[in-house]
């Protein structure tokens, strides 16, 4: 069973007193996930995929944009 510390450090002790944190994302846990996606995909793909990636989010970001400025129409598609 897991009981929250006295402290307001969002910690918790398990019963056989190892403390363990609720959001414990450290910084050296992006680094190795940086390292794994590096192994996967390889160097060569990386510049690719992030040109991709963000070309994919300036699409979305301005197809949103158009969405929010245009006037909402009622909806005309009825059920017979």
């Amino acid at each position: 069973m897991v009981a929250q510390c006295s402290k307001c450090l969002r910690e918790y002790r398990r019963e056989d007193g190892t403390v363990f944190l609720r959001n414990g994302l450290e910084p050296w846990h992006l680094l190795i996930v940086a390292l794994v996606v590096l192994l996967v995909f390889g160097s060569k793909r990386l510049p690719d995929t992030a040109r991709s990636l963000g070309r994919s989010l300036r699409i979305l970001k301005s197809e949103t944009k158009a969405m929010r400025e245009s006037p909402s129409a009622p909806e005309t598609d009825q059920a017979p």
